[in-house]
């Protein structure tokens, strides 16, 4: 199995993202998804989990603010990522459930 995350970068507190991962080596519409982020000198953390009829579970620190999605015919899987804090500085992750190896991840920095 092949993770492979991007769409990281540098934004602006109130900025917006869009990340996107990649996967191969599965059938991908069989499996649940995640996203998780780890924040410098933190664990890794649950963002949101989308089940693989497209349902999306949402960690309470996400407030509303983010959007996961899934694409079954380009076996990807997409978080959108508005209203950026501060606190959302972190290497985010994507996975099945239960997980394969990691991924390299992509990192969002959000600061002024």
């Amino acid at each position: 199995v092949q993770l492979v995350e991007s769409g990281g970068g540098l934004v602006q507190p109130g900025g917006s993202l869009r990340l996107s991962c990649v996967a191969s080596g599965i059938i991908f519409s069989l499996y649940k998804l995640a996203w998780y982020r780890q924040a410098p000198g933190g664990q890794r953390e649950l963002v949101a989990t989308i089940t693989t009829g497209g349902r999306v579970i949402y960690s309470a620190f996400v407030e509303g603010r983010f959007t996961a999605s899934r694409d079954n015919a380009k076996n990807t899987v997409y978080l959108q990522m508005n209203s950026l804090k501060g606190e959302d500085t972190a290497v985010y992750y994507c996975n099945t459930v239960p997980n394969y190896d990691w991924g390299q991840g992509t990192q969002v920095t959000v600061s002024s």
